[in-house]
């Protein structure tokens, strides 16, 4: 049984990220999994980082229950939308929020301690667009997914970094997004 952390990092209430992020929760359940959502757009904290890091922030409730189950899990899974080419600013203010602390720490240990504090867990981004999925790899690089990949989740410790992409999120038939939802509570049910 993995516990699984589950993000959703679109601002908007009742979203098909949110959609999405419930059906991982589903299958990972019926999985013999324990899984927790955690909505970012229905969280009360700052996701501005007013100190940098030169003084730890405190972190709000709502942000040290996320921040904890973050750091118990064995699979983090991350949920958001494609916005003006990168994820919803929450989304990027919550994971500078949640990893200030450890990266305090390392900072102030003088290189005694390692940068991939959350070694030993794996992760699942699931991103969703208006563009073709194939379209924002090729062109564009898959920009934001390389961001969060390498320079968050893989600079942590966090590894293997599966990426699912959904585009032509408003395009699509109701058929193909409830194939899609499908897909990730199958994710969910293996912890994927």
């Amino acid at each position: 049984m993995a516990k699984v952390a589950i993000i959703v990092g679109n601002p908007l209430h009742d979203s098909y990220c949110e959609a999405l992020g419930k059906a991982y929760q589903r299958g990972a359940e019926s999985g013999g999994h324990q899984a927790e959502v955690f909505l970012l757009g229905r969280m009360n904290f700052d996701a501005i980082l007013r100190e940098g890091y030169r003084r730890e922030q405190p972190l709000e409730p709502d942000l040290a229950k996320a921040r904890a189950a973050f750091a118990a899990c064995d699979h983090v899974v991350i949920i958001f939308p494609l916005w003006c080419g990168d994820m919803p600013a929450l989304l990027k203010g919550f994971f500078e929020r949640i990893l200030q602390a450890d990266l305090l720490a390392v900072q102030k240990s003088g290189g005694k301690a390692s940068w991939k504090m959350f070694k030993g867990k794996s992760a699942r981004i699931v991103m969703t667009m208006g563009m073709p999925g194939w379209f924002y790899r090729w062109y564009f690089g898959a920009h934001a997914l390389k961001l969060l990949k390498r320079n968050i989740l893989q600079f942590i410790g966090i590894k293997p970094v599966r990426s699912t992409v959904y585009g032509m999120i408003e395009a699509v038939s109701d058929d193909t997004r409830k194939q899609w939802l499908r897909e990730v509570e199958a994710m969910g049910h293996n912890a994927l």
